[in-house]
């Protein structure tokens, strides 16, 4: 019996690793385990869904160095999942470990999915509202938990909009510490106002204290966050209501 059920595991789970490898640019591994047996299928239950990743590139500018995700108990459809798709009958949670190295994160900001995005925000200073306009950011990690970031914005104010660039060091926050901010210059233009500054630093920690985000239909909150040499390592919760088919 357990033979069996190995059996059908792995027939599904290689159907569902084919059907996933098809929508990827690129993929250096990859590796699914749908933990159910035929029964639980017929019922259209799963016991969860683990996948494993390296090396994946989605729409050509998107890479991401590791993935793991493990779901909770899951509701499928039964006719799908005998030929390898997992269909979701009801959300379900899931918590996902990703790896992103520096190269990463640059071609992803770079990327036409990212430009494509709302590059402005807007900040009130003294009752005015002051916009920053997003031309050009890299970013840099050289260890010590610290981010380095350099790039070019517009800064738009009352009656005046001007080229600003910058270079900023920030420490992510942890569990014992929060945000930290350990420098900031203008390296091109007059400069900013320290209430400016003020402004930027607390929209920034209004950001990272929201109990959770959104990007289109999944809902996901960042448990931990890890900066290391070259790489970032991000631990995160979300609420799934398809597994990626990418």
């Amino acid at each position: 019996m357990q033979d069996e059920h190995n059996l059908e595991e792995k027939v599904l789970s290689q159907g569902a690793e084919m059907m996933l490898s098809q929508g990827l640019d690129e993929v250096e591994k990859i590796d699914i385990n749908v933990q159910t047996d035929l029964f639980k299928i017929l019922q259209g239950q799963a016991d969860g869904v683990s996948f494993a990743g390296e090396g994946l590139v989605i729409q050509e500018d998107i890479r991401v160095q590791e993935i793991k995700l493990q779901t909770d108990n899951i509701d499928i459809n039964p006719l799908t999942a005998l030929f390898g798709q997992i269909e979701l009958n009801q959300p379900v949670n899931a918590t996902v470990r990703v790896v992103l190295t520096e190269s990463d994160i640059n071609r992803a900001l770079a990327s036409d999915l990212v430009r494509s995005k709302p590059q402005k925000f807007d900040l009130k200073v003294d009752e005015e509202i002051v916009s920053f306009e997003a031309k050009q950011i890299q970013v840099f990690l050289p260890g010590e938990g610290k981010m380095a970031f350099q790039g070019t914005v517009l800064l738009h104010e009352v009656g005046n909009t001007r080229q600003l660039s910058f270079t900023a060091i920030i420490r992510p926050r942890t569990h014992s510490q929060p945000i930290i901010l350990e420098s900031f210059s203008c390296n091109e233009g007059e400069g900013i106002s320290l209430e400016i500054v003020v402004a930027l630093m607390q929209k920034v920690k209004e950001l990272v204290n929201l109990p959770y985000l959104q990007y289109e239909d999944t809902v996901f909150s960042v448990k931990k966050l890890e900066v290391e040499k070259d790489r970032m390592i991000l631990l995160v919760q979300t609420k799934l209501k398809q597994i990626p088919s990418l």
